[in-house]
Order: structure tokens, then C-alpha cells, then sequence
């Protein structure tokens, strides 16, 4: 086992790794990088009760954060192991609180309780998704990325301006403007 571990990179060579990725795009160093935690994160994926597949999937979706986000990495707060696995922690996360639950509705007495009313408030609930949705659409990038990432992802003011590499005050202020420019926009849409 002691051969293994001397064999793996060390700390400063997985943070210089990063750092070449930050600085140039360096390929080679992102498959040293995805070569070393790639089955790492696979396997504390799968034993977060991943599937295989699932497990797989997220970590090509958070090897592709560390390339696209790997000017934000600051080895003076974390080394590359703990920025790369809080990646995949919040990605695993993320994946959980979109998962939903479907209802058999053959046995849920709730079900039953349907009325037209509740139709009626479920088709004007659709309506207003609708209008968000193309609201959304036309909000400055910033300003709906900041968006996606409070209301549907569920993050954090601070997880956001973390992840973002931007102060706190510009999260707020973007989501200021959002929400004016989406209450602008939803009414002209009435």
C-alpha cells in the first residue's frame, strides 16, 4: 500500500496540475488531474449511493467544472483534492435535490381529491412557469445564471459568489436587478 501512495502525486504537484490548467489550458495536466481523481470520485460517488452510471456522469460533469473553473482555484484556501471534491460533493448534491419523486396516483387518497378548481390553479401555475421561463430567457447571462443558481440549484448568496469567483455584493446586486428586470418583464407579458 505504501508503494500505491508513493506512486500517487503529491499535493503540490495536483496543485500546480490546476494551476497549469488555470494559466494555459494545459491538457496534459488535466489528464494527470482526471487520471488521478477520476476514480477517486468515482468511488466516493458510488458509496454516496450513486449508480454506476450516475456515478460516471458526475464525474465528467465535475472534471469539466475543474477545466472551465480552474482560475478560481486558490491553494492558499484548499488543496486541489478538497476544491475538486467539494466540486463533486455540490454537484452530488444538486443531482439529489432535482431528482423527483413520481406518485402513484392509484394509491395516493390525495389524488382522488382533485377538483376543477385545482386544475384550473394548476394550468395558471403552468401559465406563470411559462412566462418565468421566457422571462428568464431574456435576463442578462450574469443576472439568470445568478438566478438558476439561488432558486432552482438552491445555493447559497455565498456558495454562488464562491463558485462564481465574484464578491458577495455582486451576487445580491445581480439578483436585485434580476428580479426587477423579470418583474418588468412579466408584466408586459399580462
Amino acid at each position: 500500500m505504501s508503494e500505491a501512495r508513493s506512486a500517487d502525486p503529491d499535493i503540490a504537484a495536483l496543485n500546480a496540475c490546476l494551476q497549469k490548467i488555470a494559466s494555459s489550458a494545459d491538457r496534459g495536466a488535466f489528464m494527470q488531474l482526471f487520471d488521478h481523481f477520476g476514480p477517486r470520485l468515482k468511488y466516493f460517488l458510488l458509496q454516496k449511493g450513486c449508480t454506476d452510471g450516475e456515478a460516471e456522469d458526475l464525474v465528467q460533469d465535475v472534471m469539466l467544472t475543474v477545466w472551465r473553473k480552474a482560475k478560481q482555484f486558490d491553494p492558499g484556501k484548499a488543496a486541489a483534492s478538497t476544491w475538486i471534491f467539494t466540486i463533486a460533493r455540490n454537484r452530488f448534491i444538486d443531482t439529489k435535490r432535482r431528482e423527483r419523486v413520481m406518485v402513484d396516483f392509484d394509491t395516493c387518497p390525495e389524488a382522488e381529491q382533485v377538483s376543477e378548481e385545482t386544475a384550473e390553479d394548476e394550468i395558471t401555475q403552468s401559465e406563470l412557469a411559462a412566462d418565468v421561463a421566457a422571462a428568464m430567457a431574456e435576463l442578462p447571462q450574469a443576472q439568470a445564471e445568478v438566478i438558476q443558481m439561488a432558486f432552482i440549484d438552491g445555493k447559497s448568496h455565498s456558495e454562488i459568489a464562491e463558485e462564481l469567483g465574484v464578491p458577495l455584493g455582486t451576487v445580491k446586486s445581480r439578483i436585485r436587478l434580476a428580479f426587477a428586470r423579470l418583474r418588468e418583464v412579466l408584466e408586459s407579458h399580462r
